[in-house]
């Protein structure tokens, strides 16, 4: 009679515990939201960048996936400073999981909008200098991630357009007036100038408004190559230096990729990984 019960029992524990599993099964994933803000004009519609893909491979990899338990949100600052405000604005009223900054001004502006959500920058020049951060050791705040080589990348690219320009003696250098870097990078290019013997002609600009004025005094200085700092829209910039046969150069692949002469970095891609 023991043996013949205890089956009954065991079946009997069992169909609550049945019942249970698929519901357990059937609820959704959470899904994290993730804000990313670019100070760059959005891509064409439906484009998406080598070092995004890279992104989200490795965010699939760590397993997080688009349409399943990731959600990203997007917003451009559109090259201006207004720009960029607003739409860090708008991430934070997402109340996302954490935040994304590419750049030192799209950094610069989250911190601006929320001191609670968590901050992830992807190659902020110098986070000590410009106060994103108390220190590489402890960040401190709100804000962690992969600090830049700005101003020290920026000195080598100097010395390749040299190489490649040996009789220059005027160079041009588009700065970002809205950027919390500058400050930063100005003084370093200053210094790479004087020790390669070239005159250096800095531009302060906001907008690629701001862009054709600097290159027509640039004409008449004789300046025969240019830089532009990568948190400006390059492309409007690489038109009117391709327009007047001005040699220039940046930061990163796409610079290149979108007609520039030369760019010198570190490797993007792993920043990419990194982030993710």
């Amino acid at each position: 009679m023991r043996l013949s019960r205890r089956p009954i029992v065991w079946a009997a524990w069992l169909l609550p515990l049945a019942a249970w599993g698929p519901a357990r099964a059937q609820r959704p994933p959470r899904v994290a939201r993730v804000g990313i803000l670019s100070a760059s004009l959005p891509p064409p519609a439906g484009a998406r960048s080598p070092l995004h893909n890279v992104f989200v491979e490795r965010l699939r990899e760590l397993g997080w996936t688009e349409s399943l338990n990731l959600q990203l949100e997007f917003r451009f600052g559109q090259g201006s400073a207004v720009g960029i405000a607003g739409a860090a604005g708008e991430l934070a009223a997402l109340k996302p999981d954490v935040l994304l900054g590419s750049g030192t001004p799209a950094v610069r502006a989250l911190v601006n909008a929320t001191r609670t959500v968590p901050i992830v920058m992807a190659g902020a020049g110098d986070p000590v200098g410009t106060g994103l951060v108390a220190s590489l050791a402890r960040p401190g705040g709100n804000v962690t991630g992969v600090a830049g080589l700005g101003a020290d990348l920026a000195s080598k690219a100097m010395q390749f357009m040299r190489e490649l320009l040996p009789s220059m003696k005027r160079m041009g250098a588009l700065l970002n007036a809205a950027d919390p870097f500058t400050p930063t990078l100005q003084p370093m290019l200053q210094q790479a100038a004087r020790s390669l013997g070239i005159e250096l002609r800095m531009a302060p600009v906001r907008t690629p408004d701001d862009y054709a004025p600097a290159l027509a005094a640039w004409s008449a200085a004789r300046v025969e190559a240019a830089f532009i700092q990568p948190s400006l829209p390059q492309a409007p910039f690489i038109k009117l230096a391709d327009a007047q046969r001005l040699p220039s150069f940046s930061f990163g692949r796409a610079f290149p990729q979108a007609g520039g002469l030369l760019s010198y970095s570190n490797s993007q891609r792993d920043t990419a990984q990194r982030v993710a």
